[in-house]
């Protein structure tokens, strides 16, 4: 009788281990979408904030450009 109740224990350990496992695996596949999200639009936005450097970049240029015609002409 002792080994039908360890056996029956040990089954139930081993079911509730199981749905641990799924449980962390579905979480783990969840977390793991959300990274891959995440590194995309990380990846998108370094994008944008180069393009915007560079845009920056040309403006302070014709901005240079600017005040030099203006001291030219001023003398």
């Amino acid at each position: 009788m002792e080994h039908i109740d360890l056996m029956e224990k040990l089954s139930e350990k081993i079911e509730e281990l199981l749905l641990k496992y799924e449980t962390l695996k579905n979480e783990n596949e969840t977390l793991r979408k959300d990274y891959v999200t995440c590194k995309a639009q990380s990846e998108e936005k370094d994008k944008e904030i180069e393009r915007l450097r560079e845009e920056l970049a040309q403006k302070n240029r014709e901005i240079d450009e600017i005040i030099k015609k203006i001291e030219t002409l001023v003398g």
